[in-house]
């Protein structure tokens, strides 16, 4: 099993229109994909509260290639966020990590 880290940096006051395209729109077509979140987080101590960072599931980078990319060109998602951003960018900057647990990890 692989995990992947996703961190949202958001520009200053976007933050709730993300979470809201998440709730809205992104998590419905993430189960129409098969795409399987672990969980979501916003920051309460740390360098910004303006961050939305999230836990994805994969069973190998081939399962996520596959999802993923089906779900980054389905029409809904696109035209979902265009609606989203059309008063701007919601994130200045992300980050990305894809984690393979240890032997000795409790989650794997």
């Amino acid at each position: 099993m692989l995990h992947e880290i996703r961190i949202y940096h958001c520009i200053p006051g976007r933050l709730p229109a993300l979470s809201r395209l998440f709730e809205t729109v992104t998590l419905r077509l993430w189960d129409k994909h098969g795409i399987r979140q672990v969980g979501f987080w916003t920051t309460l101590i740390g360098p910004s509260n303006q961050d939305l960072t999230y836990l994805l599931e994969w069973e190998s980078l081939a399962e996520r290639e596959t999802r993923f990319t089906a779900f980054q060109e389905d029409p809904e998602w696109i035209s979902s966020l265009a609606e989203a951003q059309r008063e701007g960018n919601l994130v200045a900057s992300f980050e990305n990590y894809i984690w393979k647990p240890t032997r000795y990890s409790k989650l794997r």
